[in-house]
């Protein structure tokens, strides 16, 4: 299972990888429709920003067990979130991504708006289908922003549940100063990540020339949205990354245990089979002894 988990690991890294130059360039088109409105008369509904009265949780977590603290760890995380804004007077619905998390908040009092299966890789349907729920409850005011609690991949070791606020969006940019890339690697036979920031190209960048046929302020509705999707993407793609390096280490720990029980046990057995030879020698010695 190690090993599975470790090929698992490699392709969710390559999900990552690929969506990069969609995001890059999402940034840069963006820069360039926002340099071509006015801000101060850019009023979009996702972007509106009111008194916090009901808060959407959306809960990343795996659809199996067998990797440690992972799944946990998360709901530990959501529970003490929700006790928060509880004690605020803030009211919290869920938005539940995976069978673990459904299985611990079904029992609970916090309503429940919808389910998803995350499964073993994270599905732009699924993406597309949640960020469309999220901004459908903040648009008829259901709910007055979004926050989602998943798990940032740190190394094969260590990872973190993180919040993050979602909705209302912002126009101050929609770069991440912490984006980074990992990369699954072996080194004296063994599996190590490598993580580095991404670095910027020497190249000069060209902004390409733009005509508008919609109005900027449109465009920007759209781009924002679609950002949206990909920043729900990028972070159900980092906790499936974190969830594959726990049972890795689950799977490892789970081994070396198992041997260290072999190891103990054999000592067990053969100290067990040396007392009853001795005690056998003992008795036949102390038979002859006797008829003599």
């Amino acid at each position: 299972m190690r090993l599975v988990a470790a090929a698992r690991v490699r392709r969710a890294q390559e999900a990552v990888l690929r969506s990069r130059p969609l995001l890059a360039q999402l940034q840069l088109v963006y820069k360039t429709v926002l340099d071509a409105c006015n801000r101060e008369e850019i009023d979009l509904p996702i972007l509106e920003v009111r008194d916090v009265k009901k808060v959407s949780l959306v809960i990343v977590t795996g659809d199996r067990g067998l990797c440690g603290s992972y799944n946990a760890a998360v709901i530990k995380a959501a529970t003490r979130r929700i006790e928060k804004l509880t004690a605020q007077g803030i009211q919290s619905q869920l938005v539940l991504v995976g069978r673990k998390g459904e299985q611990w908040f079904g029992r609970r009092k916090t309503p429940i708006a919808a389910t998803f299966v995350l499964g073993n890789s994270p599905q732009p349907s699924v993406g597309s289908e949640l960020a469309n729920l999220l901004i459908a409850q903040f648009l008829t005011k259901e709910v007055d922003a979004a926050e989602i609690i998943y798990t940032r991949f740190n190394n094969l070791i260590s990872s973190e549940p993180s919040i993050r606020t979602i909705l209302p969006l912002s126009l101050t940019g929609i770069e991440s100063e912490e984006d980074e890339i990992f990369k699954i690697t072996t080194k004296d036979g063994k599996l190590v990540t490598q993580k580095q920031a991404p670095t910027p190209s020497d190249e000069p960048v060209t902004v390409p020339d733009y005509i508008f046929e919609d109005e900027p302020a449109e465009i920007l509705n759209t781009m924002l949205t679609l950002f949206f999707s990909s920043t729900i993407m990028r972070c159900m793609q980092e906790s499936i990354a974190s969830e594959l390096a726990s049972r890795m280490t689950a799977m490892q720990s789970a081994s070396n245990n198992a041997k260290k029980i072999v190891n103990v046990l054999s000592q067990v057995y053969n100290r067990a089979r040396q007392a009853s030879v001795t005690q056998e020698m003992l008795e036949i010695v102390a038979g002859a002894t006797s008829m003599e």
